[in-house]
């Protein structure tokens, strides 16, 4: 796996211990975050991207940031859970770069690694399971602060076990560039680690040693998107992780991306995803609603 691991910064931002009864039940759930989840006892479920999964003690769990999912319990329930941010400044990340199992099995000693964390981060517990409560910009401002109050060995100690839970993962994890042709690799990992910068696909083209037209050509056969539809997407999905849990202002968001041009810069994001960069940081766009108890096998 070639990735810069001294760029990798991982942040608790919650974690606690949770008992259900019939009572984790939230649809659509969309979160700037990754979840990880330590089953100890019951049953519940998780349906994503069209598909059902289980989630059984012993077992641990990863939910991906920005996947909406849903979540299904019909009975007895408990785990831990890890509401993991990555920081949005560095020029790498890890969790948009690669794509991870949902499932693994410990290693001996994960859930007292997990029972440790919990120590260091007494603040960390969530007062309610429903994510409404805590998927909006405020409270993931005040997470990330609280973070950082805290004692350099705690902040040490609890990154130390946050990296080890995330490399249970990694074994299986694979890029998510879905290409063999070297050239469109370059090009995205170009995209990646320039997000903060103006890219022309003609710049692109000639990094690639092909005309502007062959290379749009061979770069949307590859991916299925033309280049600028997918420098325009990873903009914008950089930009979303910005303005949910950062309070700088949209200009300093948009000149951060790229674009001088900031009213440009509000008509890319409402064409992206429907609202302007300020509707969608005002009008907390992460709200959930329940989920029936009982939910159909697909």
């Amino acid at each position: 796996m070639d990735y810069p691991v001294d760029d990798l910064k991982l942040v608790v931002l919650n974690i606690g211990y949770a008992v259900h009864d019939k009572d984790w039940n939230w649809r659509d759930v969309s979160s700037p975050f990754t979840r990880l989840y330590y089953v100890t006892d019951g049953y519940a479920q998780i349906e994503m991207e069209n598909k059902i999964y289980d989630l059984a003690p012993g077992m641990m769990y990863m939910v991906p940031s920005f996947v909406k999912h849903t979540n299904i319990c019909n009975g007895h329930f408990e785990h831990y859970y890890i509401h993991v941010f990555e920081d949005g400044l560095s020029s790498n990340h890890l969790f948009e770069e690669y794509a991870f199992p949902f499932e693994t099995i410990p290693e001996k000693g994960d859930l007292e690694l997990f029972m440790r964390l919990c120590e260091l981060n007494p603040l960390g517990r969530l007062p309610q399971s429903n994510p409404k409560s805590y998927d909006n910009q405020p409270t993931l401002i005040q997470n990330l602060r609280i973070n950082k109050m805290r004692s350099l060995q705690d902040i040490v100690e609890s990154r130390g076990i946050l990296y080890i839970l995330v490399s249970r993962f990694l074994d299986k994890a694979t890029p998510k560039t879905l290409t063999d042709d070297d050239r469109v690799k370059n090009a995205i990992n170009y995209i990646r680690k320039n997000l903060g910068s103006r890219i022309l696909v003609e710049d692109l083209a000639k990094k690639s040693a092909l005309s502007t037209e062959h290379f749009i050509r061979v770069f949307k056969n590859e991916t299925g998107e033309t280049p600028n539809t997918y420098i325009s997407k990873a903009k914008m999905e950089r930009a979303m992780v910005m303005l949910a849990t950062g309070d700088a202002a949209v200009k300093s968001i948009a000149l951060s991306l790229g674009y001088d041009d900031v009213p440009y810069f509000n008509r890319a994001f409402k064409k992206f995803l429907g609202m302007t960069p300020q509707q969608y940081r005002e009008s907390n766009p992460l709200v959930t609603t329940p989920a029936p108890a009982s939910h159909p096998a697909i």
